[in-house]
């Protein structure tokens, strides 16, 4: 799995990392996966075709000691679909960028 990790969080920033995301993206599936939207702008043409699949997704992950972002754009909609694949540049970018805003947001420097 491709992925963006950052790793030896403190715990104090975990819990303030834990209550950004439980804010902004709701409560975390199996207690560690956040589901965040992906900007819709972003979809790829074959993406946009499939709006039975919409909204798509990237999948952060928040544990004691890491955050990992899961460059795999996804569906809740459907476990397999031809619209489910690695973040393209533009996407894999983005998801880059809201993790690297949260740590920003919350002064969080690791």
């Amino acid at each position: 799995m491709k992925q963006y990790v950052i790793d030896e969080l403190r715990p104090a920033d975990q819990q303030r990392i834990k209550d950004y995301l439980d804010a902004h993206f709701g409560p975390a599936d199996m207690e560690t996966l956040y589901w965040i939207p992906l900007e819709p702008s972003l979809y790829s043409e074959d993406q946009r075709r499939h709006e039975q699949c919409h909204p798509l997704y990237i999948v952060v992950q928040l544990t004691s000691a890491s955050i990992s972002v899961e460059l795999l754009v996804r569906t809740k909609n459907r476990i397999r679909c031809d619209c489910i694949r690695y973040a393209d540049q533009a996407q894999m970018k983005w998801a880059v960028d809201v993790v690297d805003a949260i740590f920003e947001n919350l002064e969080i420097i690791n």
